[in-house]
């Protein structure tokens, strides 16, 4: 399972969920990777107004707001 944050640098609410990421994932035992939208142009159209958004293989699962609660069930 990979498990995706599509982010930007300076995001406060991009720093919350990897804070929920951290939480979940550790618990449960998984990785994580982020990946800016600044880096590429195409996610930056598409998730612009959106992020963040959590991906798990090449699933949206969520964006703001992200729940814990949320990110377990995902995972499941």
């Amino acid at each position: 399972m990979k498990i995706t944050l599509l982010g930007k640098p300076g995001c406060h609410l991009c720093d919350d969920a990897r804070v929920i990421l951290a939480e979940v994932c550790g618990e449960l035992g998984m990785t994580w990777e982020e990946v800016s939208i600044l880096d590429d142009p195409a996610l930056a159209d598409e998730f612009w107004d959106r992020i963040p958004v959590i991906k798990v293989d090449d699933l949206v699962v969520g964006s703001w707001p992200i729940t814990t609660e949320q990110l377990r069930s995902a995972l499941r």
